[in-house]
């Protein structure tokens, strides 16, 4: 069943990972192994060949994660703890999934789900196995890792009897069969290896860890915290290190730094602060335990951070509380860093977990605090990928031992945590990062962009293209399905970034800008190029109106071969974009630049011409018309009493003439859309303005434009009245409801109440940007069936209630954008010439597999150039699922005759974390229940609902559609899905060390 877990035996698991090394080239699927030899610094005796490795977590419970880790370049391991709960009792409490890393981490369980000997035996498997590992394939010194043990939660439970023999084999496993077994393993199999000897299988030593980090449950008293740490220092001989919770900040530092990085949603009360170790108690506990370790002869030190609990609020995982991780956790645990190092004159070592990562970890260790374990960024797409960067992250700092903490370097690193956009919330909610498609059980292979798309551009094409620096590639291939690429290079919103995997890493490839680029550089070699595919016959076509779904429909139909002709009223071509939209968002050059574009295939254009019934271009020959006239009509009004200016007519005056704008010096946007940003940055450079205040009865947080229209509102320097509801204007002031936020609903939005309160908003001048309609004039003239907004009843094709005479773009949508307006010239296009939108170019070939692989794991700190995309590939290499996993229970496999690689899900290795569902790119994804599954047993396929196989005697039993039977998938005319069958035979045949032993 999903949520036990089965762990390998260390014969099966060895057998695995040679053999998977040999015909794979991998270990665990992990392709970017690294060779860490030639320096190490000292701990407890030991030596480490980097400082860092997994925190206590996900990535420590299972062999095969400490062991994906450490040939990935780990070489501190904090095992997961341990305590006397352990196995089914406290499985039953860790409510599934409990883990979500999406952004900053959360979860919601805290120690091994496992037995304790259990646990243990996995602890050792993976001891001996990087040693061994270490010798043949040259990893690095096989004694230049450490093991740190992570025990709680109360000394009554560490001195029992379970725990007690834990550390206690831990510190000498001489004499346990697990041990015994790995060691007699490896002799009996010494064939297998080449620098591997008997001679250096008697050297692996028994002692698997001389350290231990203890680890206490929120509200446990500081003397029962100290009495944890004097048994393990004086009873146990280790070294030790306490978990100190970020409550030592108090919890108006912790709130008030949370809200200034945008984190007010996190929701955290007092208690925790209250009945936690307090800072007068702590100092004088640690100042005792540092002279008892001197005395004892072992080192000890303050492990930072333990968990950070907060409120579920949003659904955001089943519990009612949860654990907060990851770059939210950062700012928290390094102001705590400081304070530890101010207090203790930097001699207080200080091992770090708290949302590290490989571009924060330099300045970590360089300051002196080291070790440093990572979880956060290892359970997002990349995974133990990421130590590698982290390795060379680190390369060139001096290994020496420790010898203080640097508060001057920490006093730095605290100052880049307040103020470094890395750790701050985006000011909009995070979006949708998935595509709405149930998750197929087999080729799943997808990019997100373009789906995300409402023209499914091929942008890892043209991104691709980009990157080779092919630009005229990467604008045909653009133009095979965006006519506009200098405006959408421009203005789009770009929703396609919303899913794009990048976001997991840093921030999303930059993909208008790249379209933007391939516009400008391709534009002179590929312009002279265009001309008509052919020649449609019997349909001429009239467009009016020449905005962007105009001029889309035009280029779209004359390049598929229609005789197109396109009448605008105005003396220029463009539409709101050329009329409206201000000049510090769009030149009109790079308008002009589309204008050449769609006009390249043959359409006629004629201006100053305005028409008012389609019926009487019908009259005139043409065979279908098109209606694109945008949506000019002013919104609904937005006060109570009182004038103001319609957005549209001050953008348009803004435009042609900015000084004839006659606003006064106080002026107040009504609108919390892309179009008042618009107007109130304009409104911002009008002479003679001195205050622009932009009203919204939510906070911005809440405002419907997107994030980057925001901030450039905000640097532009327009005031936000957050909480205020426009009611009637007089005398120069605006009076406001005040309101306030409602409880959040399921999706955690919160809707506005009044509060029975008013504000006088200063205003010599009001512009409303609200609901922009569009013009109905044409379409009731026509005879054309209206909507209750006003908008023409259309069909699927477009086609309104009068035959021939379509509506396209915001003329029957109301305010949209580009490439909506795109998307409807799409259709309208194939409606009526029935033309393809799916033609493929040489760019469109997928690369070589290891090319996009190459590029997982690695975070940019300069993402603003345009130097590199950072796209990921996922159209070819889409295995975050198996990134993701720590237990590695998704695995890639290559099937013949299909993609470059599939995914099977194992179900022994998985216990229903839930790390994959939140990063598949589909919205119903849960691979870990949706892909096929490969069961170990009849007992765990039984208790399973997921669809896979099983081998039994026979053959193969399968589960599929609701059907159970045993197949003989050697028989290509089993009835079998062929993809199905050709995916459990690779399998058997070419990964068979995934199947269970007999």
């Amino acid at each position: 069943m999903s949520d036990i877990m089965r762990p390998i035996p260390f014969d099966q698991l060895m057998d695995w990972i040679l053999t998977e090394k040999k015909t794979q080239g991998t270990i665990f699927g992990e392709s970017r192994l690294a060779k860490l030899g030639g320096h190490a610094r000292p701990i407890f005796g030991e030596k480490v060949e980097s400082p860092v490795g997994p925190a206590a977590g996900p990535n420590t419970q299972l062999a095969q994660n400490i062991i994906a880790a450490y040939v990935t370049g780990a070489r501190f391991f904090e095992l997961k703890t341990v305590q006397k709960m352990d196995g089914a009792e406290l499985s039953a409490c860790v409510n599934k999934p409990c883990i979500l890393a999406a952004d900053e981490g959360y979860n919601c369980e805290w120690s091994t789900e496992l037995t304790v000997p259990c646990a243990f035996d996995e602890y050792v498997k993976a001891w001996v196995a990087c040693k061994l590992l270490a010798q043949e394939f040259g990893f690095g010194d096989p004694d230049g890792f450490v093991f740190n043990m992570s025990v709680g939660y109360d000394l009554e439970g560490i001195k029992g009897e379970k725990v007690d023999t834990y550390i206690n084999n831990m510190k000498d496993a001489s004499n346990t069969p697990v041990f015994q077994e790995a060691i007699a393993w490896a002799k009996a199999n010494l064939d297998r290896f080449q620098h591997v000897d008997a001679a250096f299988v008697d050297s692996i030593s028994p002692c698997v860890s001389r350290s231990v980090t203890e680890s206490t449950l929120h509200g446990c008293p500081p003397a029962e915290i100290e009495r944890i740490a004097t048994h393990l220092i004086t009873e146990k001989g280790l070294n030790t290190y306490i978990k100190c919770n970020p409550t030592l900040l108090g919890y108006e530092y912790a709130r008030k730094t949370l809200d200034s990085l945008g984190f007010d949603y996190i929701v955290f009360d007092e208690h925790h602060f209250n009945e936690d170790l307090q800072w007068a108690d702590a100092v004088p506990m640690l100042n005792r335990l540092i002279a008892l370790a001197k005395e004892r002869g072992v080192e000890f030190g303050v492990k930072l951070t333990n968990t950070f609990p907060v409120d579920v609020t949003r659904s955001e995982l089943p519990s009612d509380e949860m654990y907060m991780s990851g770059r939210s956790l950062y700012p928290l645990t390094v102001s705590l860093a400081k304070r530890i190092a101010d207090e203790f004159d930097g001699s207080l070592r200080i091992s770090f977990s708290g949302g590290a990562d490989a571009l924060n970890v330099r300045s970590l260790v360089d300051a002196g605090i080291w070790p440093v374990t990572v979880a956060t960024t290892l359970l997002k797409p990349g995974g133990y990928q990421h130590l590698g960067q982290i390795d060379e992250a680190l390369a060139g700092i001096d290994e020496k031992p420790f010898s203080g903490v640097d508060s001057a370097k920490v006093a730095a690193i605290v100052e880049d945590a307040l103020t470094n956009p890395r750790y701050r919330k985006p000011v909009k909610p995070t979006p949708e990062r998935h595509v709405g498609h149930e998750l197929p059980l087999i080729d799943c292979f997808t990019a997100p962009c373009r789906e995300d798309c409402p023209i499914e551009q091929d942008i890892p094409g043209y991104l691709r293209a980009c990157e080779e620096g092919r630009y005229a590639d990467a604008l045909n291939i653009i133009l095979e399905r965006n006519a506009l690429p200098f405006t959408t290079g421009t203005i789009c919103p770009h929703t396609c970034g919303n899913s794009c995997m990048r976001n997991y890493y840093e921030e999303h490839v930059h993909i208008r800008e790249f379209k933007l680029l391939a516009a400008e550089k391709g534009l002179a070699e590929v312009l002279p190029t265009l001309s008509a595919r052919g020649s449609v016959t019997g349909r001429k076509v009239a467009v009016v109106g020449a905005g962007p779904a105009g001029l889309a429909t035009a280029s779209f139909l004359s390049r598929a071969g229609v005789d197109v002709t396109v009448f605008e009223r105005t003396g220029q071509l463009g539409g709101i974009v050329r009329h409206v939209i201000p000049g510090f968002r769009i030149s009109d050059e790079a308008i002009d630049h589309d204008v050449e574009l769609c006009s390249a295939y043959g359409a006629t254009f004629k201006t100053g011409v305005e028409v008012t019934n389609a019926r009487d271009l019908l009259d005139q020959g043409f065979t279908d018309v098109v209606v694109t006239i945008g949506a000019w009509a002013p919104g609904r009004p937005a006060l109570r009493s009182g004038e103001a200016l319609d957005a549209i007519d001050f953008l348009r005056d803004f435009k042609e003439d900015p000084a004839q704008c006659k606003l006064g010096s106080d002026v107040v946007v009504i609108g919390g859309g892309n179009t008042a940003m618009d107007v109130a940055r304009a409104a911002k450079r009008v002479p003679g303005v001195e205050h622009v205040r932009l009203v919204y009865r939510r906070t911005r947080r809440y405002m419907p434009a997107d994030e980057e229209e925001l901030v450039m509102a905000l640097e532009d320097g327009v005031e936000f009245m957050e909480l205020l509801s426009p009611g009637d204007l007089a005398n120069g002031t605006l009076t406001c409801e005040v309101m306030r936020l409602g409880a959040p609903d399921a999706s955690g939005r919160r809707a506005p109440e009044p509060t029975g309160e008013t504000v006088g908003v200063p205003a010599t001048s009001v512009i409303t940007a609200v609901g922009e309609r569009i013009e109905q004039g044409l379409y009731q003239a026509t005879g054309c069936e209206l909507d209750e907004k006003g908008r023409p009843v259309v069909l699927d094709s477009l086609e309104t209630s009068v035959s021939h005479v379509f509506a396209a773009g915001d003329a029957r949508r109301g305010p949209a954008t580009v490439v909506k307006a795109i998307a409807d010239a799409m259709t309208v296009t194939t409606a009526i010439a029935g033309a393809s939108f799916d033609a493929k170019g040489e760019a469109n070939v997928d690369p070589c597999y290891e090319t996009p692989l190459a590029s997982r794991g690695t975070l940019e700190a300069d993402v603003a150039s345009l130097v590199h995309t950072r796209c990921l590939g996922c159209a070819t290499v889409c295995e975050t699922c198996c990134e993701v996993c720590p237990n590695r229970a998704n695995v890639a496999i290559r099937v013949p005759g299909m993609r470059e690689r599939q995914i099977v899900h194992v179900d022994g290795m998985c216990n229903e974390c839930g790390n994959c569902a939140v990063f598949c790119p589909y919205s119903e994804g849960r691979p870990y229940r949706d892909k096929l599954t490969l069961f170990w047993s009849k007992e765990d396929f039984d208790d399973s609902q997921n669809e896979g196989f099983l081998p039994v005697e026979g053959g193969m039993l399968v589960r599929l559609d609701g059907t159970t039977a045993v197949y003989d998938v050697d028989d290509v005319a089993c009835s079998l899905p062929e993809a199905v069958r050709a995916t459990i035979v690779a399998v058997r045949d070419d990964y068979g060390y995934l199947l269970a032993r007999k």
